[in-house]
C-alpha cells in the first residue's frame, strides 16, 4: 500500500518526537542536577512536535461547541500531567496517541483502498462510431441508441447490445466470477466490465448515469450513510460517555481531597482516569468492521447498501424466493404446441402477434419460435391484463392468449395441459384455439442455494411465483423448497409476504428474493429485499436493499455468513474494549493504574480492536454446509 503525504509527515513527526523523548530521559539519567524548569522545557519539545495538532484542534473544537472529543481528553490529560510534574509521562501519552493514529490511518486506508480495489469500475472513456468515424469521448456524453466500439482490453463504458463481433467478458469487478462470458450479436454487456480479446460493436440501450456501472458507484459510496444498530448504539454511547468520564474525572480530582487530602495524587489519579476513558476503540472499529464487512460482500459480487441490512439479514428465519430468473434462468422455449381445431402454425403465429409489444420473457420465446416478422398493421386494440395475459384484435378476430385464470374468467373451456412448464392457452373469438408450453431451466446453484440456506440457519423456504400450480410444485420439489404458492398475482405475492411477515418470529427476519419489475413492491416490504443484478429490472434493483451481481441465489448464503461475522466482530471489538477499559478505570480510580497502563487502555485496546476489526474485510466467510433440518 503507497504511504500517502500526511502519513509520511505523521510518521516523521513521531520518529522525531520519540527520538527526542529517549534523548532527554537519557540525559536527565546522566545529569541527575537538572532542575525543574530545564526538565520541562526539555520535555516540552518532543511533546509539541507530537501534540501541537492535537492540541490547536481542541482548541478549535471547543470553539464551535465540540468540546467531549478525545483531543480534548488527550490535551487536558496530558496538560495535567506537567502540572503535576509527571512530565515523561505526559510525552509517553502523546507520542503513543500519535502511534495509535498512525495506526488506525492505514488500518481506515487498506480498507478503502481494498474496496476502491474491487469496485474500480468506472470506465473513462467511450468509443463513439458516428459517421464512419470512432471519436473518444467521456461516458456521460453518450445517448441511448448510439454505436460504441470496445476494444480489447478496454472496460465496458456502457450498457449496451452487442450488434457486431464476438469476445469474452471479464466480469470479476462486479460479480466476483473469475470464468470470462462469451458474448455475440445480440447480446447484452453491461458497464463495469473489461472486454477480452475481440472487438466489439455495440448499441447503448442507456445513459451513463442510469448504468449498471453508475448505479454500483452509488450504492457502494452511500453504503456508510445507513448504519447498523451496532453503530448507531457507539455513536449515542460515546455522545453519553465522553462527558461523564469527565465530570466523573473532575469529581475524583476534588471530592477525595476534601476528606483525604492529597490534592495532587487525587488529581494524577483523575488524570490517568481521563486518558483510559477515550473511547477510540470503540468510535473507530465498530464502524471499521461494518466497512470491511461491505468489502467483503462486494468482493463476492453481493452489494450491502448499508450496514443496517447486515444486521437484518443475520436474523433471517425466512427466505421467500421469486421463481422465473431467480431460481431458474428466465429463458423460456417453446416446447409443446397443442393446437384444438386450427394448425400448429396458426396456433402459434396468433400467439406470437398477440405479443408483439411485449418484453415478457414468455412473449419473446413465443416469437423467436415463430421466427418470421410480425406485421403490425394486423393487430389493434391491445390490452394487457395483469397477471393473466393479453387480449387483442387481429384480422378481426378477438384472440385472448395467458393463462389458466385468463380463460376461466372468460368462461372458455380448455383443455388442461399436463406437460412442465408454463402453459399459455389462446382462443380465437372466444372459441379454444389451444396451448402452447414454455419451458424454464433451473439455475445450476438453486438447490445448493436452499441447502445451504438450511445450513445458514434459515427455519424456511417459500416459493411464490404466478406460474400454474403443476410448474411451481415441480420446481420447488427438484429445488427443496418448504412452501409453494402459484397462481399469484402481484398483489397475491405482497399479500402472501405480510402473511409469512406475521408468522415470523420477533428476533427473526424475512427475507424475498426476486428479479421482475412486478417484485419491487415485496422488495420494499420484505425485512431484507434481495435482487438479482445481473438480470433484473432496475425497479427491482432500487427497492432492494442487497444486489447479487451475477444472478447466483447460493450468494444469498454467503452474505448471511458474512453479515453474522461482521456482526460478531463489532461486539467482541465493543465487548472487549469496554471490560478492558471498565477494569482499567476502576484501577485507576483506586490509584492502582498508573499513566503506561492508561496509554494501554487507549491505544493499545484501539488497535487491537482496529486489527480485529479488518478481519471483516480479509477473513474467511464461507456458508456452512451442515443442514439443519
Amino acid at each position: 500500500m503507497i504511504m500517502e503525504k500526511e502519513q509520511k509527515e505523521s510518521l516523521v513527526k513521531i520518529i522525531v518526537g520519540a527520538v527526542l523523548f529517549i534523548a532527554v530521559t537519557v540525559l536527565k539519567r546522566i545529569f541527575s542536577g537538572l532542575d525543574g524548569a530545564w526538565l520541562l522545557a526539555a520535555y516540552l519539545v518532543p511533546y509539541l512536535i507530537l501534540g501541537y495538532e492535537v492540541i490547536i484542534e481542541a482548541a478549535e473544537n471547543i470553539v464551535h461547541g465540540k468540546v467531549f472529543d478525545e483531543n480534548f481528553l488527550m490535551t487536558l490529560a496530558t496538560v495535567g500531567a506537567f502540572c503535576t510534574g509527571e512530565f515523561p509521562e505526559a510525552v509517553a501519552v502523546m507520542l503513543f496517541y500519535q502511534v495509535g493514529e498512525l495506526f488506525q490511518d492505514f488500518a481506515v486506508d487498506r480498507s478503502r483502498e481494498s474496496i476502491s480495489s474491487l469496485m474500480d469500475v468506472r470506465p473513462d472513456h467511450a468509443n463513439i462510431e458516428r459517421d464512419g468515424r470512432t471519436t473518444r469521448v467521456s461516458p456521460d456524453e453518450v445517448k441511448i441508441g448510439d454505436t460504441i466500439v470496445i476494444m480489447p482490453g478496454e472496460r465496458i463504458p456502457l450498457d449496451a447490445i452487442v450488434t457486431d463481433g464476438e469476445s469474452d467478458i471479464n466480469t470479476v469487478a462486479l460479480t466476483g466470477e473469475s470464468l470470462p462470458r462469451d458474448v455475440r450479436p445480440g447480446d447484452d454487456v453491461i458497464s463495469g466490465c473489461v472486454n477480452g480479446s475481440g472487438t466489439l460493436r455495440a448499441q447503448v440501450t442507456r445513459e451513463y448515469g442510469e448504468s449498471t456501472v453508475s448505479k454500483i458507484l452509488d450504492l457502494v459510496e452511500n453504503a456508510s450513510s445507513k448504519k447498523a444498530k451496532a453503530e448507531n448504539f457507539i455513536t449515542k454511547f460515546a455522545r453519553c460517555y465522553t462527558p461523564a468520564v469527565v465530570i466523573s474525572a473532575v469529581l475524583l480530582a476534588f471530592i477525595p481531597p476534601i476528606f483525604l487530602g492529597d490534592l495532587t495524587n487525587w488529581i494524577h489519579r483523575a488524570l490517568i482516569f481521563l486518558v483510559i476513558s477515550c473511547p477510540c476503540a470503540l468510535v473507530i472499529s465498530v464502524p471499521l468492521s461494518f466497512f470491511g464487512g461491505i468489502g467483503k460482500a462486494s468482493k463476492n459480487g453481493i452489494l450491502i447498501k448499508g450496514g443496517n441490512y447486515m444486521d437484518v439479514l443475520a436474523r433471517s428465519e425466512t427466505v421467500v424466493f421469486d421463481k422465473t430468473g431467480t431460481l431458474t434462468k428466465g429463458v423460456f422455449n417453446v416446447t409443446v404446441i397443442h393446437p384444438h381445431e386450427i394448425s400448429e402454425e396458426r396456433l402459434l403465429e396468433y400467439a406470437a402477434i398477440s405479443e408483439a409489444f411485449s418484453n415478457h420473457p414468455i412473449a419473446r420465446s413465443i416469437k423467436e419460435a415463430y421466427g418470421k416478422d410480425i406485421d403490425e398493421t394486423r393487430l389493434s386494440n391491445v390490452s394487457e391484463l395483469a397477471g393473466k395475459g393479453v387480449c387483442a384484435v387481429i384480422d378481426g378476430h378477438t384472440v385472448r392468449t395467458g393463462n389458466d385464470k385468463l380463460m376461466e374468467d372468460e368462461g372458455i373451456v380448455y383443455h388442461p395441459c399436463h406437460h412442465v412448464g408454463t402453459t399459455v392457452h389462446v382462443s380465437v373469438d372466444g372459441v379454444y384455439a389451444g396451448h402452447i408450453v414454455i419451458s424454464d431451466e433451473l439455475k445450476s446453484d438453486s438447490a445448493e442455494a436452499v441447502k445451504l440456506l438450511r445450513g445458514s440457519g434459515v427455519k424456511k423456504t417459500v416459493m411464490l411465483t404466478g406460474d400454474s400450480e403443476s410448474v411451481g410444485a415441480d420446481v420447488a420439489k427438484e429445488v427443496g423448497i418448504d412452501e409453494v404458492y402459484t397462481n399469484l398475482l402481484p398483489a397475491d405475492k405482497v399479500e402472501k409476504v405480510e402473511k409469512l411477515l406475521n408468522e415470523t418470529s420477533e428476533k427473526g427476519s424475512l427475507v424475498f428474493v426476486g428479479d421482475g419489475i412486478n417484485d419491487a413492491p415485496v422488495l420494499s416490504r420484505a425485512d431484507v429485499g434481495i435482487a438479482m443484478g445481473g438480470m433484473g429490472t432496475d425497479a427491482a434493483i432500487e427497492a432492494a436493499d442487497i444486489v447479487l451481481m451475477d444472478d447466483k441465489p447460493s450468494k444469498i448464503a454467503l452474505a448471511i455468513e458474512i453479515s453474522k461475522r461482521t456482526l460478531s466482530i463489532a461486539r467482541q471489538n465493543i465487548v472487549f474494549a469496554l471490560i478492558v477499559k471498565g477494569l482499567i478505570l476502576l484501577l485507576g480510580a483506586l490509584g492502582l493504574a498508573n499513566m503506561w497502563m492508561a496509554v494501554f487502555a487507549d491505544v493499545g485496546v484501539s488497535v487491537l480492536a482496529i486489527l480485529n476489526s479488518m478481519r471483516a474485510l480479509t477473513g474467511k466467510a464461507e456458508p456452512s454446509r451442515k443442514s439443519r433440518r
